[in-house]
């Protein structure tokens, strides 16, 4: 498979590596971009769709180690579109915003194939990827930081609700949107060039002040797991006694640095009275007559009379609160159709990762990283939903890209076994 697919006598090969280059640089401009989400659509949307119709126009194809992703979002984009059917009863615009959902829904399921896809094209475009999304990463916590402390003028617009939000337009995607980031930075730390490691280190910690101070508790819970799990895959990878002592020590210190260091937030009272609160594990919008939870069980229970689902949005309208968990969302939104699919690309996904966590591949630190904060989402998708955000999306085309590229690898190897 080649990205740009022209014949050598009407293109020359140095055009054809400028093009591919330019391509490489829109792919990491477009991943910046996914760090700056204030409004809809915004620039990642807009740029991004150029992007892809760029791209294939030119000639990136769809192997067949993608294509069922592809098949699956297309199905699920397709239960979408029967929910939209079921609405009825609304106002114009309530019509007009179903429709708007489901295409935002398709762009988010395009995308995630044309990650795996460019990723299946170039290996080396998975460390872009990753460096690009930490600096995008860096800027974006930077903007919640500063806006929380009202420490610039007219930045109190990367805050709500006395939480930071930093360039999105919730605190509690701004949060999980910083883990990914945060245990690439980590793994680098692990592995990396002790040298390095204090700016990394900086770095990381700006990142896990950032989600600390989104006051999320899904990204809290996100950013826990993701580390210890992060730690105990690379003590199956790496057995020696030294690595095990380094990790062991880059552990403690790093966590007696994040007591030391909540303790000093907690010295501010604007600090210490959200964190007393946000740490409760059942808030009164949980718990409570139509909280969250009874809102799941009445829609699961809503959900097995409607198999084409209810319509876009259209729950939030019943209860005035979202679902808040991403596989009550499936069905109301997606109906069975689009359930079944989700389930499926989910569990698909995990499988990919799974069967490369451990293999001694240039692409595994990244398809380690990506299946461990997907596992993550998988588990904070009980609580709050996930189908619309585009970092998940991305980490999904990793997966499976990276799977691509394994099966390439195989390919390549049964090729060289076979040779006289």
């Amino acid at each position: 498979m080649t990205a740009i697919d022209l014949p050598s006598s009407r293109v020359a090969q140095p055009q054809l590596a400028t093009i591919r280059l330019i391509g490489t640089a829109g792919v990491a401009f477009g991943v910046f971009l996914s760090g700056f989400v204030i409004a809809e659509p915004a620039p990642y949307e807009l740029w991004l769709a150029f992007l892809i119709g760029t791209w294939f126009i030119l000639g990136l194809k769809i192997s067949r180690s993608v294509a069922p992703l592809l098949a699956l979002f297309l199905a699920f984009n397709v239960g979408g579109m029967l929910s939209i059917t079921q609405m009825r009863n609304l106002d114009a615009s309530d019509h007009l915003d179903g429709p708007v959902y489901i295409a935002v829904s398709t762009f988010l399921a395009l995308s995630s194939v044309f990650y795996a896809a460019i990723i299946e094209d170039g290996e080396k475009r998975l460390k872009l990827i990753f460096n690009t999304w930490v600096v995008a990463a860096l800027i974006t916590a930077s903007l919640g930081i500063l806006g929380y402390f009202h420490a610039v003028p007219g930045f109190d617009i990367f805050t709500r609700y006395d939480r930071a939000m930093g360039a999105f337009q919730d605190p509690n995607v701004f949060g999980p949107y910083l883990v990914t980031p945060s245990i690439y930075l980590m793994h680098g730390i692990l592995i990396g060039d002790l040298k390095k490691a204090p700016i990394k280190g900086i770095c990381l910690f700006i990142l896990a002040f950032g989600i600390f101070l989104s006051f999320s508790r899904a990204a809290w819970a996100l950013f826990a797991f993701a580390s210890a799990m992060l730690i105990f895959c690379m003590l199956l990878k790496h057995r020696s006694n030294a690595f095990r002592l380094r990790i062991l020590v880059m552990s403690l210190t790093a966590i007696i640095l994040m007591v030391v260091l909540l303790v000093v937030a907690l010295q501010f009272h604007q600090v210490s009275d959200l964190f007393s609160t946000r740490t409760q594990l059942v808030q009164d919008y949980d718990g409570g007559h139509l909280g969250r939870f009874e809102r799941h069980r009445i829609g699961f229970m809503m959900s097995m009379e409607r198999p084409l689902g209810i319509g876009p949005l259209v729950f939030g309208k019943l209860f005035r609160e979202d679902e808040h968990n991403t596989w009550l969302k499936t069905l109301t939104t997606y109906g069975w159709l689009g359930f079944f699919c989700w389930i499926s690309m989910i569990c698909w996904t995990i499988y990919i990762g799974f069967r490369n966590l451990l293999k001694e591949r240039p692409w595994q630190p990244y398809v380690m990283i990506a299946w461990i904060v997907i596992l993550g989402h998988v588990g904070i998708g009980n609580v709050i939903d996930t189908d619309h955000w585009r970092h998940l999306y991305m980490l999904i085309g990793i997966v499976w890209g990276c799977g691509a590229l394994e099966r390439k690898y195989q390919r390549s190897s049964s090729r060289r076994e076979a040779a006289p």
